[in-house]
């Protein structure tokens, strides 16, 4: 399945090649920009079916609701939750930076929560939205993506069901060879740099 899905970033031009800063702050030469695979609704539906196929299992435990981080992983959380017919919802970031709902969104105590990304790399916002379910005493019970490019494949004792596995090394920017080539740095994220990504 991994195959299929790599030939359909790379044709949409979502698998991207170059010098990136990753919202951890580590460096890349490869990005992945799933909203290019996304923006044509017949590719999002098929995406969103290898989602659910990718889910197996955990789909039989029961999930009361979608909840997807701003702003890569709405478009695939929406998805996924009209093909599983269940509400979705997503947070945002407030003036201090940490995720809270907004827009009349809440979790009730108890609810059973898929959490979907796009891209989980470090799984730094992906921990935040499972401390912003547990905070609201709903229950994470599943751990989505399209692509896994994690080192252990699980966060949170959660394992990611993926779409794609990748393997793409990341570097500290002291230790990156792309800057010691001078090749130039791009940010291609939503997330704002904070201090230690922009040293």
């Amino acid at each position: 399945m991994g195959s299929r899905w790599t030939g359909l970033l790379k044709e949409t031009g979502a698998m991207q090649q170059g010098h990136f800063l990753l919202s951890s702050g580590r460096h890349s030469e490869q990005y992945v920009q799933c909203a290019l695979a996304l923006r044509c609704p017949a590719d999002a539906i098929q995406l969103g079916m290898a989602v659910v196929e990718a889910l197996g299992s955990a789909l039989k435990t029961g999930i009361d609701c979608i909840v997807a981080p701003p702003l890569g992983g709405i478009l695939i959380g929406y998805e996924l939750a009209r093909q599983l017919d269940r509400p979705f919802v997503f947070p945002e970031r407030a003036d201090d930076g940490h995720l809270v709902l907004r827009r009349g969104f809440s979790l009730e105590p108890g609810m059973r929560v898929c959490i979907v990304e796009d891209v989980i790399t470090t799984g730094r916002t992906t921990r935040e939205v499972i401390e912003l379910v547990r905070a609201a005493h709903a229950v994470p019970v599943a751990l989505a993506a399209i692509i896994d490019r994690s080192a252990d494949h699980t966060i949170d004792s959660l394992s990611i069901a993926s779409v794609v596995q990748l393997q793409i090394p990341t570097y500290e920017a002291e230790d990156c060879p792309l800057c010691a080539k001078g090749i130039p740095l791009v940010k291609p994220g939503s997330r704002r740099e904070t201090k230690e990504a922009q040293r």
